[in-house]
């Protein structure tokens, strides 16, 4: 769905900290949403954990910068790393490029399923994502 310009696919769960997560099976496909990316520029670097290291949702598993900004990446989801995307390691403007596709950041093995409930999806995107863009406009 498009809000205010923002792309924000129906299909995925958001984390309040502009991360997403896509379920499939037992395996949670992580990103940094549209509106992150472009409020922050063109991505020059991200630093994740490693393969087998575990997340925990809403805490920092890595950093992103760009050339005016560098913040702190947060898991939407706890578990296990069980992928790193290395093509974003050597072209990290793939997120900028494709934040739902080529640009995912990581692949974690979920751990806790209910976890997706804390998460915003379907109706709660839009209402979510608007006073975020107000904040911003200030």
């Amino acid at each position: 769905m498009d809000i205010e310009g923002y792309d924000m696919p129906d299909d995925l769960y958001y984390h309040a900290e502009h991360t997403w997560v896509r379920k499939e099976g037992d395996i949670g496909v992580v990103g940094i949403n549209d509106f992150a990316q472009k409020m922050a520029g063109t991505i020059k670097r991200v630093v994740t954990l490693d393969e087998e290291d575990e997340v925990a949702q809403g805490k920092p598993c890595g950093t992103i910068s760009s050339g005016k900004w560098t913040g702190k990446l947060y898991s939407p989801i706890s578990g296990e790393i069980v992928e790193i995307n290395e093509d974003i390691e050597d072209e990290p403007k793939l997120i900028n490029d494709s934040p739902y596709g080529e640009g995912w950041v990581f692949k974690v093995k979920l751990s806790d399923e209910g976890e997706f409930g804390s998460l915003f999806h379907g109706d709660k995107v839009a209402e979510w994502l608007k006073s975020e863009i107000a904040k911003h406009k200030q």
